[in-house]
């Protein structure tokens, strides 16, 4: 029998920062699955920056949502109908149809994970994708070398938060995080064990990244591009290394953002930037988890997440995201809620 589903829908492509009348929140009626399929029940969904590139029609390389129809993201749940030996009912399982109460998908689109090792959102945070893109970047795209002078921007966020303790992991000698707000900037260093913290809304970044790293950087994680990327290259040492992993600062922005004026030094510094897509390093996740797991288990790993309860709550937590008002992984929890209020870093991973 068809079960009754909530979900989101975009209505409108954002011009500039997304507003909640661009999206709709729908029911409808998800059949039961045929053969080869699984019906789940999405528990936590994942709240991601990189859907607001999807909402726009024109992004190179993206493929944006259709408008008037479910948008997509990942998720963690529980398989409550299978006609898939494999996968069979009560499996926990992570896949990419969120933003929906309940997914029907095919048994090869989703894949189990085992709760015992660490909870189900785990799997969408620290264990996930935010968790392998910030270990990608600090192992293949901008190798950290021991003793190193490290610094993530976006620190406060579900990569910079755990890409700061890796770069530590790896040998780092200094790590320095960019997060807005002196609550953040105050995280970064009480929480995460950062050596230092700038609060980018405090102005002046170039002169507060030279005082927090008088000695230069080596390894910068790019999580924001604009302003960060230009003061960062600034201050990179000769054959220093970028990893460009995101630019949330002009994700919002309505005309092509202009490159920093200083790229030139990337020349003189003979600097490496390279940009990355976690699917190119799919090689290292098991190996990652395994590592990540027993460093969640013995406390030398802090994941935090920021939860809203119920379907209703998305497009809220959303936008937070997107203003810089959360902290960890932003995620929505489906199961045991109505909808609710944010609540930063509610919950722990480990």
């Amino acid at each position: 029998m068809p079960v009754p589903s909530r979900e989101w829908h975009l209505v409108a492509r954002p011009v500039g920062e997304p507003a909640p009348s661009d999206f709709a929140l729908v029911t409808t009626a998800v059949p039961d699955p045929g053969p080869g399929q699984v019906l789940v029940r999405n528990d936590h969904l994942s709240v991601d920056p990189a859907m607001r590139g999807r909402m726009s029609p024109d992004v190179p390389g993206v493929r944006p949502f259709e408008l008037g129809r479910a948008m997509e993201g990942r998720a963690v749940g529980t398989v409550v109908a299978s006609r898939c030996r494999q996968v069979p009912a009560g499996t926990t399982v992570v896949h990419r149809l969120g933003w929906r109460e309940y997914a029907l998908l095919e048994a090869a689109d989703v894949r189990a994970v085992d709760t015992r090792v660490a909870p189900a959102p785990a799997w969408l945070g620290v264990l996930g994708t935010p968790g392998l893109t910030a270990w990608a970047g600090l192992t293949e795209i901008a190798p950290v070398r021991p003793g190193d002078v490290v610094l993530v921007s976006a620190a406060a966020g579900a990569v910079g938060s755990v890409a700061g303790q890796l770069a530590r992991r790896l040998g780092a000698g200094t790590v320095i995080g960019s997060a807005g707000g002196t609550w953040k900037a105050r995280r970064l260093v009480e929480r995460y064990r950062f050596d230092a913290a700038i609060d980018h809304r405090a102005g002046d970044l170039a002169a507060r990244l030279a005082e927090a790293a008088p000695e230069g950087v080596d390894v910068y994680f790019d999580n924001v591009g604009g302003d960060h990327l230009e003061a960062a290259l600034a201050a990179m040492n000769p054959g220093g290394r970028i990893a460009l992993c995101g630019a949330i600062s002009v994700y919002n922005a309505t005309e092509p953002p202009p490159g920093p004026s200083n790229l030139p030094l990337a020349i003189t510094k003979r600097l490496t930037l390279r940009g990355m897509h976690v699917g190119d390093h799919e090689h290292l996740a098991a190996d990652y988890v395994r590592r990540a797991a027993d460093w969640l288990r013995d406390g030398t790993l802090i994941a935090d997440e920021t939860v809203t309860d119920g379907i209703g709550g998305a497009v809220d937590a959303f936008l937070a995201m997107m203003r810089g008002d959360t902290v960890g992984k932003t995620l929505v929890r489906l199961a045991g809620g109505p909808s609710g209020p944010l609540t930063p870093g509610a919950a722990s991973a480990g």
